[in-house]
């Protein structure tokens, strides 16, 4: 069995030794963590710039893991306050899903719009991160912003822990939304167009633009007057928790891909992000999408006004997106996205507030739902996109125009099946009462 050098051991003992020490002082419990998590940086910082054989770097991700669970034996009473935190507070037991691990097929079918976001269960997570850090790889971020890679797991990581499992608000939308941003990116050639900074917004508020969400829209949280609602004055609740949730992660220095950066970098990452997320509000999609159609025809890549209003219609695609996939692929979402309306609105019922029509089970059907949808809110906008980027009609575009053709075809034979059981019912009305006059 591997054995530490004597300088490793002695460092890990002292580290215990502090951390025994500091943790009995509670009323320092602030200063340790930071100290700790200082501490633990530095050794996997070791681990990484050595070079260390695999054994090796097992051994120490051991003691590390050790280090952790020794402090919270140390500490029971702070176990709760850990608890409750612990959704914010950053793995230390960084899987190994290294991203050469993605086969070929997998790394090329990534850059497409029609990528199957249904080839893993829902148990299936590593494989999912595997592909998101890949990404990160390969449009260069890693290397060119001196992100260090296991901080980038980490993020992942922690990330993943701050969706929750909702039918349609969850982890993998979250996956679908930054596949297909990547894929735009690629299909589009976006890094000739941008800069590094803005592909590294684009990409990153992207994974961040749902986190924490609970599941009930806007309109649920300021009917209900929750305490998101309150906090944020109605204004875009959902979208502004998600950026604050984005942000507390950031500010752990355990997940932090940005501590490379200086403060005015930061500065202009940190607004861009938040730009992007808060362009994720449907209410707002109106006022985005004419801003943008004013612009389009006279599109200028120096002016920051036009690129950060191009970023935010592109975030805003690929939020929506699901009908630009194949019907297979597509159509799961579709029944995601009702299960959450139908939940949303049977709560709406139970505390006597307004229910949306087409969120209301007995009202909405599949083609109700999305042809409106796709003829007046997708469509249109794709279009939009495509005078600047003739590429996506064929990728994008095309499968969008099939999808409303499909699902008016579906409605004009739910329309048909309909009006044959009215028929039938009044029919069989019809001869019950001659039964009952004519009746001896």
């Amino acid at each position: 069995m591997f054995v530490l050098s004597s300088d490793k051991e002695e460092l890990f003992q002292n580290v215990l030794t502090q951390v025994a020490e500091q943790f009995s002082r509670a009323f320092k419990i602030n200063e340790l963590k930071t100290e700790v998590s200082n501490r633990l940086a530095m050794l996997e910082k070791r681990v990484e710039l050595e070079g260390m054989k695999v054994v090796e770097i097992d051994k120490c991700r051991n003691d590390i893991r050790n280090l952790r669970e020794e402090m919270i034996s140390r500490n029971h009473r702070y176990c709760s306050f850990l608890e409750d935190n612990k959704k914010l507070t950053p793995r230390r037991d960084v899987p190994s899903y290294p991203k050469y691990m993605l086969s070929q097929q997998t790394i090329e079918a990534l850059k497409k719009p029609a990528f199957d976001v249904w080839l893993w269960e829902p148990n299936e997570v590593r494989s999912m991160l595997s592909c998101l850090e890949h990404m990160y790889h390969d449009l260069g971020l890693v290397k060119d912003f001196n992100i260090n890679p296991i901080t980038l797991k980490r993020w992942l990581l922690c990330i993943h822990d701050n969706y929750r499992n909702n039918p349609f608000h969850n982890f993998r939308h979250c996956f679908c939304v930054t596949q297909m941003m990547y894929s735009m990116i690629c299909l589009c050639s976006l890094q000739e167009k941008f800069t590094q900074v803005d592909i590294l917004i684009l990409m990153t508020a992207a994974v961040c633009h749902d986190l924490d969400h609970p599941g009930y829209n806007n309109t649920y949280q300021v009917n209900a007057r929750t305490e998101l609602a309150v906090r944020y004055n109605d204004l875009s609740p959902l979208e502004n928790h998600h950026c604050a949730v984005a942000f507390q992660i950031f500010s752990q220095p355990d997940c932090n891909i940005f501590s490379h950066f200086d403060p005015e970098a930061f500065k202009q990452i940190r607004q861009g992000t938040i730009t992007l997320i808060l362009a994720t509000d449907m209410a707002r999609h109106g006022e985005i999408l004419d801003s943008f159609k004013q612009k389009v025809d006279i599109f200028d890549y120096t002016d920051e006004e036009h690129v950060t209003c191009l970023k935010m219609v592109l975030i805003k695609c690929c939020d929506i997106s699901n009908e630009v996939r194949p019907m297979e692929v597509a159509e799961p979402w579709v029944d995601c996205l009702l299960e959450e309306y139908f939940m949303q609105s049977d709560r709406e019922k139970t505390e006597g507030l307004p229910v949306a029509p087409f969120m209301d089970r007995e009202k909405v059907t599949k083609p109700t739902a999305q042809i409106g949808f796709i003829k007046f809110v997708l469509i249109p906008m794709f279009e939009t996109v495509m005078k600047l980027f003739p590429q996506i009609e064929e990728a994008m575009v095309q499968p969008l125009r099939e999808s409303r053709d499909r699902y008016e075809e579906l409605k004009q034979i739910d329309d048909a099946m309909n009006e044959v059981g009215e028929h039938m019912t009044r029919a069989a009305m019809t001869t019950k009462r001659n039964r009952v006059i004519y009746s001896p």
